[in-house]
């Protein structure tokens, strides 16, 4: 049988009072263990809260902007042992938190003409959010879940996701529109599998059968239709799995993250995939949008960078990067590519140096030694580099 439980934040270190800058789900989602479900950020790093059981997300107890500690309960959980046909018993009192973010409305245009209203689903307070992205447009063949537009308040980003799979007939919103909760983002021509599915449900109370083959339909739907997409990760394409974050991260790289291939559960997109395509491409291992060997700098077309055996000029260390190592390097490559460079001149009394550089010079003249100032930056400069080995 189900049960109810509290994911609760687990173990953090000192952080105490830690704001959450991301909610990765929503009640209804089937999560598994271990999957992130929301994300911290402190004066110091960025760390994940994951999940410690699997199950369906009953409540989220959180929201962005909040300040939680160790202890602090995250989300509500309906555990069950049985993924698949555990979820499918409740289907009768479960529909009623649900069916309101997918859609309430679209059941009716589908009994009409196959068509579907997609809105804005619960976005929690936010009000007037700017639309940054449209990711559809009229004709394309869509999945459910699959992110229609990407919104940007003043501190989250947010994706909306479609709540049937069919073909966009219009889409109602454009980039700078500001939208909430409940406004029209597309009008969708439903597939035949999901006008069969929404029409199911109608004809459920003639029969006591009919609730038990049609409630798992809807909610075997959304596996089947991930099911292919893991599998298709490795051939890039028009659908890419990533949390608004990442999303938000891949733009200001100028990265389109329909060309990342995704490593994490289920093909999603993180963080390290966007910067290994980054990568790759800097290093010529792949092939540039524009087939420049250089997308990613501007199209400034680039040479490859050298291969280059570094232990033959001695012995050699490989150290992993932390998290936000990895997120600044990826960020300072760029700005030292795009930025124009700006020289910054610090002025220092150099008396006492230049009378003791000058004295040495005396003492040695007889035996031809001559020191320059050179010799003294030098020497500060591994002073420094060895003080703060980060500059190196």
């Amino acid at each position: 049988m189900s049960q109810v439980i509290e994911i609760k934040v687990p173990d953090i270190g000192d952080y105490d009072g830690v704001p959450v800058i991301e909610v990765h789900v929503k009640p209804g989602d089937v999560i598994e263990k271990e999957q992130s479900l929301v994300t911290l950020e402190s004066d110091k790093a960025t760390m994940d809260v994951p999940s410690s059981h699997a199950g369906v997300v009953k409540e989220v107890k959180v929201k962005v902007g909040d300040n939680i500690s160790e202890g602090h309960v995250v989300i509500l959980l309906e555990e069950s042992s049985s993924s698949s046909a555990k979820p499918a018993a409740p289907s009768a009192p479960s529909p009623a938190p649900v069916a309101p973010q997918k859609a309430a409305a679209p059941a009716a245009t589908q009994v009409a003409g196959g068509l579907v209203n997609v809105n804005v689903p619960d976005i929690g307070d936010y009000k007037g959010v700017p639309v940054i992205e449209v990711h559809v447009k009229p004709g394309d063949v869509i999945e459910k879940e699959q992110s229609l537009v990407t919104l940007e308040s003043d501190k989250a980003t947010m994706d909306v996701p479609s709540s049937h799979a069919g073909v966009v007939k219009e889409v109602k919103v454009k980039v700078g529109d500001s939208i909430s909760e409940g406004d029209l983002v597309v009008i969708l021509e439903s597939s035949a599998a999901g006008a069969a599915q929404t029409s199911a449900p109608s004809k459920a109370p003639a029969a006591p059968v009919a609730p038990v083959g049609s409630s798992p339909a809807p909610a075997k739907s959304a596996p089947q239709a991930s099911a292919p997409r893991s599998e298709s990760v490795p051939s890039t394409g028009a659908i890419s799995h990533a949390s608004p974050s990442v999303r938000k991260y891949a733009r200001e790289l100028g990265v389109d993250v329909t060309k990342v291939i995704g490593t994490s559960l289920k093909g999603r997109i993180s963080q390290e995939d966007v910067q290994a395509y980054v990568k790759n491409i800097m290093t010529g291992q792949a092939a540039s949008p524009a087939g420049a060997p250089v997308a990613a700098s501007g199209g400034l077309n680039l040479l490859p960078w050298p291969k280059i055996d570094f232990s033959k000029f001695g012995e050699t260390e490989t150290k992993p990067l932390s998290r936000i190592q990895k997120l600044s390097a990826a960020n300072l490559s760029r700005n030292w590519v795009m930025i124009p460079a700006v020289t910054y001149h610090e002025d220092a009394d150099i008396t006492d140096l230049e009378a003791f550089r000058v004295m040495t010079n005396k003492d040695n003249e007889k035996q031809g030694i001559k020191v320059t100032m050179l010799a003294f930056l030098i020497k500060a400069a591994v002073n420094a580099l060895k003080k703060y080995p980060e500059f190196n």
